[in-house]
């Protein structure tokens, strides 16, 4: 190539660059204008705090300014392993020999994955700069976590927003810091830039001013096509949910139907997400009829619908219609995790009055004694409480809220990565069914959500035996039914040894506890054909704790799904010809059903 045609190459490069350049600029002040339009039409938020934020980092300070020679010996450790920090990466950097490639400090956290690309291993200067963030975020959490003496929920409330803000400060979220999008940015001349902002735009706009973060391509799925495609009927419905009958795989079918009660938190389909995942599928091919309820959607007209509505006109309503549809006098009820709060506290009450309609109950990570419940309960307090009942006009709770609190949880993983990926190498996100249904989030009726926290959450009260529902003083001891319970190892949402405490306070129910490896969804979506993770189970329930509890487990490789599946049938009486959807009650729509079609981000 000539000199001539390499200056027009160049040329043409320079073009490239200005010209994207100039659209980063133009795209950057749409993004800046509909983000002040929608705060501008929202008005002036109605709290400075609402996670009620304030006095836990104020009791924090107080603790430290109560401990200061503990403060400024962790202080004058950190900064001498700083200073080796800093003499290792100058010898690396000066090419000295003999110097390890890694200097492990007692306060340096683990990469996580968005330290994956190689130049921040390889490059002297990058290698620095991850390394400090990783000492100092960790030397940070540690601090938080252990100076003083503080109240332990305060303690643990301060832990978690000190984690958000250590996980923001990640410096791959920095354009200037990140050598993944700065080798993108010049290979490919700006193009990724122009592409991300684009994305970003178009999740603001989807958001009404808020950045509704896409984890997946959202287009890459649809309900009831390539995704909740198990065969079944809609045989009847009210306006808080529909009732699903599957149909049949086999030729015979056990006698006592299984109803299937989900969380209304997200929709039910992740029991269904496709064929080689489908917990609905699987339990129809082992030759049992199954019945699922698919909650609503709910808007402005739910308002006054409360956790009674759900219990009476839901799940209780719906065990009727199950009982109508296949002439049993009881069926199984299955529930997952909000969805299972629920049943046990319909069982409870069922107990109460003797009420025969439930054979058997298997509740999937789902709380009941809410004493120490995970890192949710450090989201609500009975001011965060009120913050939320005042920004509930409407009378629900929006999906992009819920989305919110749960993305939070994990933000390293549903969060920070995204930014990265979709809008600094704008990659679009890749299609994954699990995501998809993530996304699809739902919202919840203002007094059920009220309701939920308060009772749960705040006042712990089912556990503590002040629960009242109908009229009715319930607890975990009223429940009279079999119960299998499975917790999940992982579960940051429902941890194990809160969902063991609440198995464990079933006085009265013969109880299987069952836990099984990974988490809140792959612990339980975990079909045998896969092969993957292990289950515990040990009979003895007296261990007061889950420890305990592990101390005589026997583990089994693989699903606990067939354990279960021979727990019910010896619970479900003969056999019977299979029965078609709707034999009695007659068809409303195919399965999924219009309910669980409902999309937040489309309204």
């Amino acid at each position: 190539m000539s000199d001539h045609q390499d200056l027009d190459t160049l040329a043409e490069q320079g073009q490239h660059v200005a010209h994207n350049m100039a659209e980063v600029f133009d795209i950057s002040s749409q993004i800046w204008q509909t983000f002040m339009a929608a705060q501008l039409q929202q008005g002036t938020p109605k709290h400075a705090d609402p996670l009620n934020t304030f006095p836990t980092f104020a009791e924090l300070y107080r603790t430290m300014w109560d401990n200061p020679k503990e403060v400024a010996d962790k202080t004058i450790q950190y900064w001498t392993q700083q200073s080796a920090l800093w003499q290792h990466s100058m010898l690396r950097w000066l090419g000295a020999k003999d110097v390890p490639e890694k200097l492990e400090l007692p306060h340096m956290m683990k990469a996580d994955r968005r330290f994956a690309h190689k130049e921040w291993s390889e490059n002297a200067v990058f290698d620095y700069v991850k390394q400090s963030y990783l000492l100092t975020s960790g030397w940070i959490q540690d601090t938080v976590n252990s100076v003083g003496e503080m109240d332990p929920k305060e303690r643990k409330k301060a832990a978690f927003y000190t984690r958000q803000f250590v996980e923001a400060m990640n410096p791959a979220n920095f354009f200037a810091l990140n050598p993944e999008v700065l080798e993108a940015t010049v290979s490919e001349k700006g193009d990724n830039l122009v592409r991300g902002l684009k994305m970003m735009l178009k999740d603001l706009e989807r958001g009404k001013g808020k950045l509704l973060i896409r984890q997946t391509d959202m287009d890459a799925f649809e309900v009831g096509k390539n995704t909740a495609v198990s065969e079944g009927s809609v045989i009847w419905q009210t306006d808080i949910c529909q009732l699903i009958q599957y149909s049949p795989k086999t030729e015979k079918v056990c006698a006592k139907p299984i109803l299937i009660i989900p969380p209304w938190i997200n929709k039910y389909y992740v029991l269904d997400l496709n064929p080689k995942k489908s917990l609905v599928k699987w339990l129809v091919e082992q030759g049992h009829t199954v019945f699922m309820i698919s909650w609503v959607n709910p808007d402005a007209r739910h308002k006054e619908k409360t956790w009674e509505s759900y219990m009476f006109e839901g799940a209780s309503a719906a065990i009727d219609k199950v009982l109508e549809e296949t002439g049993q006098r009881s069926t199984h009820v299955a529930s997952y995790c909000i969805g299972g709060t629920l049943t046990g506290t319909l069982l409870a009450w069922m107990g109460k009055n003797n009420d025969k309609r439930v054979a058997s109950a298997t509740f999937f990570t789902a709380q009941l004694d809410f004493e120490d419940a995970g890192e949710l309960q450090i989201l609500v307090d009975d001011q965060t409480i009120n913050v939320i009942d005042s920004e509930m006009e409407q009378g629900y709770m929006p999906a992009n809220k819920m989305a919110e609190a749960f993305n939070m949880l994990r933000a390293n993983d549903l969060i920070w990565g995204y930014v990265v990926n979709n809008y600094m190498l704008g990659k679009d996100p890749f299609p994954f069914d699990l995501l998809f249904w993530n996304a699809d989030s739902t919202a919840m009726p203002a007094k059920v959500h009220g309701f939920y926290l308060q009772q749960f959450y705040v006042n712990d009260a089912f556990a503590k035996g002040n629960l009242v529902v109908d009229n009715t003083n319930v607890t975990l001891a009223d429940i009279k039914v079999p119960v299998y319970h499975v917790a999940t190892k992982e579960d940051h949402i429902a941890p194990a040894a809160s969902v063991y405490r609440g198995a464990k306070e079933m006085t009265n129910a013969d109880v299987r506890f069952v836990l099984s490896g990974s988490g809140h969804i792959a612990g339980v979506v975990n079909p045998p054909a896969l092969g993957k993770y292990q289950f515990w189970t040990n009979a003895d329930m007296s261990q007061q704790s889950l420890d305990a509890w592990m101390g005589g487990t026997q583990e089994t490789e693989g699903s606990w799904w067939p354990d279960w599946d021979e727990w019910l049938k010896a619970r479900s009486g003969r056999q019977l010809n299979a029965r078609e959807p709707g034999a009695k009650l007659g068809v409303i729509e195919p399965a999924p059903g219009s309910y669980v079609k409902v999309r937040f981000d489309k309204q």
